[in-house]
């Protein structure tokens, strides 16, 4: 029951009462589920004005979008037909792994002088001249 209500009132850590109302109505399947958690659910059968069925993910967590790997990226938006859990992309070797953008969080970059911190700025190294109107 306690399961039930927190799905109500803190809506922002999964999915939404109507949310799952919706899948089951159109009759989605999960197809799959990411290193973050996030699962991923595809219309059965019915197929839009565009020929395509209609595909969701459900955040584990914070709702953010740039949570989502690329390759299931790729297929929400119909550039792959097979999801990554039956066709997976080919690693490159010089792909780094996925990080979500950490931008205002705490864990964001913070290069020194930044405002936020309270280290100082390296010094110039002297190789620059500040205009002035005065030397032309």
């Amino acid at each position: 029951m306690l399961g039930f209500i927190s799905k109500i009132f803190i809506w922002w850590n999964d999915a939404t009462p109507g949310t799952f109302l919706t899948l089951s109505r159109r009759g989605a399947k999960k197809v799959g589920e990411d290193d973050y958690g996030n699962r991923y659910f595809e219309e059965s059968g019915v197929t839009g004005p565009d020929g395509n069925k209609r595909r969701w993910v459900i955040y584990k967590g914070y709702a953010d979008a740039s949570r989502v790997p690329s390759d299931w990226h790729g297929w929400l938006h119909h550039t792959f037909d097979l999801p990554p859990s039956e066709a997976p992309l080919p690693r490159q070797v010089w792909e780094k792994d996925h990080h979500p953008n950490l931008t205002g969080t705490v864990y964001a970059y913070r290069p020194t002088g930044s405002l936020v911190t309270s280290e100082k700025r390296q010094a110039s190294t002297g190789d620059y001249e500040a205009w002035s109107p005065e030397s032309n």
